[in-house]
């Protein structure tokens, strides 16, 4: 029963919230870890795979993973093309803002109002770059702020300076402002959850250690999200879970600092996370499936059952 409930309340959610470009669902019940459904689209005239990313939800290598070999910013109209908005939850505790950095991509999981089922949403997201990672770990949100002066640290001056940059003492609230318009406070310092000036770079790597996230969706977030939420931020290029009494594998690039021998790696995370999922169930894999996923490092859940014993 709490099954059906569940894919019925998907249903009506996906209607209600139409091209919106939060991505909520229902959260489902607890043998169940899988959100949303891969969509398939076709490229309008002067559109850009970003262009499509954005109204869906989905940063930028998502986008070009789903996609390979076409054009981000010049697909040809017509294309048909692949929006990778099918997603296996973080494992852990599901409750307050969860980031995989490993996949880019923020959860967010509300309490739920008086009389209302819960709900989880997902957000794809900009993270650290290779020598500015974003720290893994758990912490809250201690503040929040509405249109924020950026106050650029010692360490990004010296950056510009060796670039031939020049970065003032501190950037006033305004459309220059990298920080964008709203700004969630970490209790790590100096490390923000916040809005851009710069949309098109969600979804890769590109902070100095800050998530960075589309304007609509920070502006969004913001509102819900209170000041001491718990945020936990893990590290998971592979995840598995269970949809429909079918356990699904999803893998995603290694971060390259975490680069030795990548399929060896990614292998060693799936054979974990699988153990993990399956525990003490008895449940057959399918390997030429779990090595599709391994290789293939697409971002989205692959069947990975055979049959059940």
């Amino acid at each position: 029963m709490l099954k059906r409930q569940f894919l019925t309340g998907l249903g009506l959610l996906l209607v209600a919230c139409g091209l919106a470009r939060a991505a909520i669902y229902p959260l489902p019940p607890d043998d169940v870890d899988i959100i949303g459904e891969i969509k398939i689209v076709e490229v309008r005239p002067d559109e850009t795979l970003l262009d499509i990313g954005r109204r869906h939800g989905v940063g930028y290598e998502e986008m070009q993973r789903a996609n390979p070999g076409v054009s981000m910013w010049v697909p040809d109209p017509g294309t048909k093309v692949v929006v990778p908005t099918r997603h296996i939850l973080p494992s852990g505790p599901r409750e307050g803002l969860v980031l995989n950095v490993a996949e880019m991509r923020l959860y967010y999981y509300p309490p739920a109002a008086k009389g209302q089922p819960r709900t989880v949403e997902t957000y794809p997201v900009s993270i650290g770059r290779m020598d500015w990672r974003t720290p893994l770990g758990v912490t809250r949100v201690v503040a929040k702020q509405k249109n924020p002066p950026w106050y650029p640290p010692q360490s990004v001056k010296l950056e510009a300076k060796a670039e031939g940059r020049v970065v003032p003492d501190v950037v006033p609230p305004g459309p220059d402002n990298p920080l964008g318009t709203r700004v969630l406070r970490l209790g790590i310092p100096a490390y923000l959850i916040h809005g851009t000036n710069n949309p098109w770079g969600i979804g890769m790597r590109v902070t100095h250690g800050c998530v960075r996230m589309y304007p609509e969706d920070i502006e969004s977030l913001y509102e819900r999200v209170p000041v001491n939420t718990p945020v936990r931020i893990v590290n998971e290029p592979v995840k598995a879970g269970w949809f429909a009494g079918e356990l699904y594998l999803e893998a995603h690039p290694l971060l390259e600092e975490d680069r030795e021998d990548d399929d060896a790696q990614l292998l060693r995370e799936a054979v974990a996370r699988i153990a993990q999922a399956l525990g003490e169930r008895q449940h057959r894999v399918d390997l030429a499936q779990i090595k599709k996923a391994i290789e293939g490092q697409a971002g989205v859940p692959v069947r990975i059952s055979r049959s059940s014993i």
